[in-house]
């Protein structure tokens, strides 16, 4: 470890480097060096104080800068180690989803984007799976600088994240109660998806009955279910829940919810080869909007939040650590399929 000190010793003459930024620069300097290389422990803190004389505080802050930018980590009672030898990243952040269908490839775009070149990212997915979660969090902890995850609606995820610090963690997408206090940019399913519903209940009364594709089990939230449910008891709708659409199943007179991707295009090529005109003799209702949605059969109507301010809020989370606690509005687009 004498290299080590001798590093940080060396900047003591520059007198711009306070005490917190020579020990950063000269750790910084050992690794480019190869000095010290992935994996290796860095002194302990009390070291440290032996051999350079800084106060514990200092040193503490300064292990610190260098963990939130993912350049060392800490193990729990055995001390410090070297997690990345790219020196060059000012951030290391671990972005947790569900997967990447298209509304979360646009939040990731604008995340990625506002982060800027100098932040390291690194992906991983869940696919609503509570032991991949679990598994992905005990693997990544410690490791990074910020943690921005898309949280399971489990029983266990409240314990599951509290290896997370809340300092350095983002709620994002859904919102889901954990103890502390913690930052989240997400979305509301309940109410905003009954708005909706109200909101276009002259269509839906056009066509007389409406039909939502939902499966126990799967990622479409449970809430929605309960929107859509209210919705047709207090009005008087016809209502029915189905878990799958069957290819070729497709009728007049009715309006179709569904959330799945798969299922529109399946049911559009049904309604082209059963000469069907889209909006008139039937209508079809999505959830998370996304460009496509907007160009293909003149439109198809959505409600949705803004999956690329979402990622842009995110990013600028991250990039300040400036407290945001914001439930992002759901939107009606009103296209020509209602």
């Amino acid at each position: 470890m004498r290299n080590v000190y001798e590093k940080i010793q060396e900047l003591e003459d520059i007198p711009t480097y306070s005490k917190h930024e020579q020990l950063v620069q000269g750790i910084i300097n050992a690794i480019d060096e190869k000095l010290l290389v992935q994996g290796q422990a860095l002194p302990s803190v009390n070291n440290m104080i032996k051999e350079i004389g800084f106060a514990r505080e200092t040193i503490m802050k300064a292990y610190t800068d260098l963990k939130n930018r993912g350049i060392i980590e800490s193990k729990n009672r055995l001390g410090y180690f070297v997690a990345n030898e790219d020196t060059d990243q000012t951030l290391k952040v671990a972005l947790l989803m569900f997967g990447f269908d298209t509304f979360q490839e646009i939040f990731y775009r604008n995340f990625r984007e506002e982060l800027g070149e100098n932040v390291h990212l690194d992906v991983f997915f869940h696919h609503n799976n509570i032991d991949v979660f679990e598994n992905i969090l005990n693997h990544v902890k410690g490791k990074y600088g910020m943690y921005v995850i898309a949280p399971i609606p489990h029983p266990k995820t409240a314990s599951i994240l509290k290896v997370i610090p809340l300092n350095k963690f983002l709620m994002i997408d859904r919102f889901e109660q954990i103890e502390g206090e913690y930052s989240y940019v997400a979305q509301e399913f309940e109410e905003s998806s009954y708005r909706v519903f109200v909101e276009l209940l002259e269509e839906i009364r056009r066509f007389g009955r409406m039909t939502f594709y939902y499966r126990p089990a799967s990622i479409i939230p449970i809430e929605i279910l309960r929107a859509f449910k209210r919705f047709y008891k207090e009005f008087g709708v016809k209502g029915e829940i189905k878990t799958k659409y069957e290819k070729g199943s497709l009728e007049k007179g009715m309006v179709y919810f569904t959330l799945d991707n798969t299922d529109i295009f399946e049911m559009l090529k049904d309604c082209k080869d059963k000469g069907f005109k889209l909006g008139e003799d039937m209508a079809l209702l999505s959830h998370n909007d996304e460009p496509v949605k907007e160009i293909i059969w003149d439109g198809i109507t959505t409600f949705s939040v803004d999956f690329g301010e979402m990622g842009r809020k995110a990013a600028r989370f991250v990039l300040t650590r400036e407290k945001i606690q914001e439930i992002l509005p759901t939107v009606l687009h009103k296209r020509k399929s209602l």
